[in-house]
């Protein structure tokens, strides 16, 4: 008698409560035992997919914008926002348009994040800092004006109020362009997705399925997630109503705007062109 094995999958699934929606949903279903969730921030899930230490999940769009060629991007599926997404900011001592020959600290945990406060301070306000990378708790210690910090990070010093200036740097991305900003896509790597193409529809839907039904139970999720922080459960809820998860046309025209300015800050190797999405009837 022949037995078959299901084919695994690791999943990869940003360890901040912006993703709460879809994560806690997801915890709470049963799930078949090959499907392994892997819990990480950005910057790790970067270089796990990259690596082939996962199959798929949500990575910084800027490790899409580097490898274009490696992956296609799950359809329907993102955290962006349309306007402040409360957890992505520059702190800074004094304005951000001062900062020129200043040292910013760049958060290590999210690539898109590293290149979107570039963009603003270079593009958007012409200002030339020094830049540093670190953890975001060393930011007085190594003397920084500025701090980029995201997540979890972001959400405390918010709380804190230590810094006189706070820019929400999806805010300012509307301003200057227009548009909506997407920090995470949800990629699967390209060879991953040929071999086994059932088994990512099969997990496509089912992170769709768990971001409909976190939407629908925000109140209850918000429960969960502020703790963690720990922030006000008001607080919480209105700051993932801010986050959206979806991918339609205007924010993959966000995505091709962000990607134009990654090929000429020189972080990418070429333009990544027409995007690859997946559908989920493939």
């Amino acid at each position: 008698m022949t037995t078959h094995t299901r084919p695994a999958v690791r999943i990869g699934m940003v360890n901040y409560i912006n993703t709460a929606p879809i994560h806690e949903i997801w915890k709470s279903r049963r799930h078949d035992a090959s499907w392994q969730m892997v819990e990480e921030h950005p910057a790790a899930l970067n270089q796990m997919l990259a690596g082939g230490e996962i199959d798929l999940g949500f990575v910084s769009s800027h490790e899409y914008g580097i490898r274009p060629d490696q992956y296609e991007i799950l359809d329907q599926l993102s955290i962006s926002a349309h306007g402040p997404v409360g957890s992505v900011f520059l702190f800074s001592t004094i304005k951000p348009e001062m900062l020129s020959g200043l040292a910013v600290l760049l958060s290590v945990q999210s690539k898109t994040s590293v290149c979107l406060v570039k963009i603003a301070l270079e593009k958007f306000f012409k200002v030339s800092p020094v830049y540093i990378e670190d953890e975001v708790r060393n930011a007085r210690k190594r003397g920084a004006a500025g701090v980029l910090a995201i997540g979890d990070d972001a959400l405390r010093l918010k709380i804190e109020g230590t810094y006189q200036y706070c820019l929400d740097l999806g805010e300012l991305w509307r301003q200057f362009t227009g548009l909506p900003f997407v920090f995470a896509v949800c990629a699967v790597r390209a060879e991953f997705a040929r071999e086994h193409p059932d088994l990512v529809r099969d997990v496509h839907l089912e992170l769709i399925a768990c971001r409909d039904e976190g939407i629908a139970s925000l109140a209850e999720i918000c429960q969960l997630a502020a703790p963690r922080i720990p922030m006000d459960v008001d607080v919480c809820h209105r700051y993932l109503r801010g986050i959206e998860f979806n991918l339609g046309p205007l924010k993959q025209q966000a995505l091709q705007r962000f990607f134009t300015y990654l090929f000429e800050f020189e972080e990418a190797r070429k333009e990544c062109l027409p995007l690859k999405i997946r559908k989920v009837e493939e």
